[in-house]
């Protein structure tokens, strides 16, 4: 299948200066595209959660403030905030707001669409298991620090309008201790790269 992915196209950055439950919603279905010289690499986007900012959710990265390892959440949105975790993998989140205003949402998994041979190399396994997950998504795409703060709108790394789902899932956020009660995991209920099934009633958005 080809896709093109036109510079006219690609969204500019009032879409990422929003809070981060609107951005995650609308989120959604987008394409993800790394573009350097010729090769090209696109997921689309399938599952998603919202962070808020400094003492509104304990889960959050912000909740206590700036610090320097998640300075990037308290830039103008439109920027990508990478971080590490477990020792072993990266997460990577699009910054949301305006500047000062921190926020974000995680991408938690994506359909491969462009390059999937290239992403299978690099995780070593193919079908569902190529992106069904956070550090999966980002080993596939070739994600780490280096790229914590790339700005989305800019660089080689780009969001743009795919293919919106029919129905959005809206449940409690995977892996967290605190902030459990907040519906902030978003996904796209017929996916199957969605990593997780919630055991609780889903709440549907349209």
């Amino acid at each position: 299948m080809s896709l093109r992915f036109p510079a006219s196209r690609r969204l500019r950055r009032r879409f990422f200066t929003r809070d981060p439950i609107t951005l995650a919603m609308d989120l959604l279905g987008c394409a993800l595209v790394w573009k350097k010289g010729d090769r090209v690499l696109a997921v689309r986007l399938v599952e998603v959660e919202a962070y808020l900012g400094e003492g509104e959710d304990p889960a959050s990265h912000a909740w206590r403030g700036r610090t320097a390892r998640n300075s990037q959440m308290f830039a103008t949105g439109g920027r990508l905030y990478v971080y590490f975790t477990y020792g072993m993998h990266y997460c990577m989140n699009v910054v949301s707001g305006k500047e000062g205003q921190a926020g974000a949402v995680l991408l938690r998994a994506a359909e491969p669409l462009v390059g999937e041979a290239l992403m299978e190399r690099r995780r070593g396994r193919g079908g569902r298991e190529l992106t069904n997950g956070p550090a999966k998504l980002c080993q596939a795409m070739g994600i780490d620090l280096r790229h914590n703060g790339l700005d989305l709108v800019e660089g080689p790394l780009g969001i743009w309008p795919h293919e919106r789902p029919g129905s959005i899932v809206r449940t409690p956020r995977i892996g967290i201790r605190r902030g459990r009660e907040l519906l902030l995991r978003f996904h796209d209920p017929v996916s199957p790269y969605v990593s997780h099934r919630s055991q609780r009633k889903p709440r549907s958005e349209h």
